[in-house]
């Protein structure tokens, strides 16, 4: 697993989506670098409220473009999905 596809919450409640091999320094990036992406940076602080690992870069795309065409609603469920697996180990 090689890739990650992830998903932040924005300080203003919006959600962004991305994918990356390393989980913590992009997350970095999101919050203080220039290196971050436009939509964050104008939104910081971002929190990490879900990744999934991929594959490969093909893989990690294929998946965000699934999760980016979702409705918030959809990619609420999805997070909260996430997390009861966490929680109850599912």
């Amino acid at each position: 697993m090689s890739y990650f596809v992830y998903i932040l919450e924005c300080s203003d409640g919006s959600l962004y989506t991305g994918i990356t091999k390393n989980i913590s320094k992009r997350l970095d990036e999101h919050n203080s670098s220039p290196k971050g992406a436009k939509y964050t940076k104008a939104r910081r602080p971002v929190k990490l409220v879900y990744e999934e690992p991929s594959f490969d870069r093909s893989t990690a795309s294929k998946r965000e473009y699934e999760i980016k065409k979702l409705t918030r609603l959809k990619k609420l469920q999805l997070i909260t999905l996430k997390w009861l697996s966490i929680w109850y180990r599912i």
